[in-house]
């Protein structure tokens, strides 16, 4: 069997897999996806020996009969079955050892997550400078929005019409000519 600190390793990866995407696991529990993505991740699946479908045979196998997650024994039991498949030229236990050294020092790779696109296009399209018309009104002139006074607009009681360009100069008309 392994050394005791490549089992804590292989009960390390095991915890980081177990608790991967979930906020409420406890770290004691993989569930079918996550012991499907350790494999892929760990290179385990590698698509001509064994194959996503073994994998989830090996759990169907492993797991107690009315249950949806493997402990950590069920794991160990579900890598020992995985073994000899996955290094068919070994023995058991250095399948097994080969197996764990996969394993250890694992974690949930997030590849396919989607990017924020920073290209000139995108620099263009959301270039508020650049906006016209109606749109134009919802920004000030250093590009940041006005909130509320840029949506909706809001009604002034000056007794002039809206977008009256001398607005607020009677007075110093009025007055000029006495």
């Amino acid at each position: 069997m392994a050394e005791g600190s490549d089992m804590e390793q292989l009960l390390t990866a095991f915890r980081k897999f177990s608790v991967y995407g979930d906020p409420k696991a406890t770290g004691k529990e993989l569930n079918g996806k996550t012991w499907a993505k350790l494999c892929k991740d760990c290179r385990i699946n590698d698509g001509k020996n064994v194959t996503s479908t073994d994998v989830d045979i090996v759990f169907s196998k492993v797991k107690q009969r009315t249950a949806r997650v493997i402990t950590y024994e069920e794991f160990q039991r579900a890598l020992e079955e995985l073994a000899p498949k996955r290094f068919k030229g070994q023995s058991k236990e250095e399948a097994l050892q080969s197996l764990h050294k996969l394993v250890e020092g694992g974690e949930p790779s997030s590849v396919g997550v989607t990017k924020v696109a920073k290209t000139a296009t995108v620099d263009r399209l959301t270039d508020p400078s650049r906006y016209t018309g109606s749109h134009k009104e919802r920004f000030d002139d250093s590009g940041r929005g006005k909130g509320r006074e840029g949506r909706e607009e809001i009604v002034e009681n000056t007794g002039y019409v809206t977008a009256y360009k001398n607005a607020g100069t009677y007075d110093s008309k009025v007055k000029a000519e006495k």
